[in-house]
């Protein structure tokens, strides 16, 4: 790669088939993209559903990346690869097969139709704290860093599993 590029953090999650294989696969999607590369992915985490309780646990992990895409470009990336995973969006924190949010973009504040950065909920939600602490423990998102903001939510539930952190690349 070449040319100016941006480090990025994703949150990644499933709960539908088989969610690290569909979370793997996207994973080497974008580290496939000639503008994208993955540089730290976490170990995977089994957490309990939120928002809507009656369906099965979520897979989630968290991955650093560099990119020399704009922010809009990498969001489109990330959902033709949510497409090309044949991920549906039906229903809102429903079941699904795939999901990857932009958690944050550089050092970059946005706030445009479908694309909020830093991503407007992550600081309530351990279940994207927890990987992403540890791989960005001392990352600042609005002042304090992600290991602070990790011990300050409730993380009942989740558990890291023994994936180590090479489980995407199959």
């Amino acid at each position: 790669m070449s040319g100016q590029n941006s480090a990025v953090y994703l949150s990644l999650g499933g709960n539908l088939g088989d969610p690290a294989k569909s979370m793997a696969a996207a994973l080497r999607l974008l580290d496939g993209d000639d503008k994208t590369r993955v540089t730290a992915v976490s170990s995977l985490y089994r957490t309990p559903p939120w928002g809507k309780l009656d369906q099965p646990d979520f897979l989630n992990a968290a991955a650093a990346i560099e990119t020399q895409l704009s922010p809009r470009s990498l969001l489109e990336l990330c959902l033709d690869v949510e497409r090309r995973l044949k991920r549906v969006r039906e229903e809102r924190w429903g079941p699904r097969l795939i999901d990857i949010d932009i958690l944050v973009f550089g050092d970059r504040v946005i706030h445009e139709t479908g694309l909020e950065v830093p991503h407007p909920r992550m600081l309530e939600r351990a279940f994207v704290l927890a990987p992403l602490a540890e791989i960005a423990p001392d990352l600042a998102v609005s002042g304090r860093s992600v290991s602070e903001r990790l011990a300050a939510v409730d993380v009942s539930g989740i558990e890291r599993l023994p994936s180590g952190r090479e489980w995407w690349l199959g």
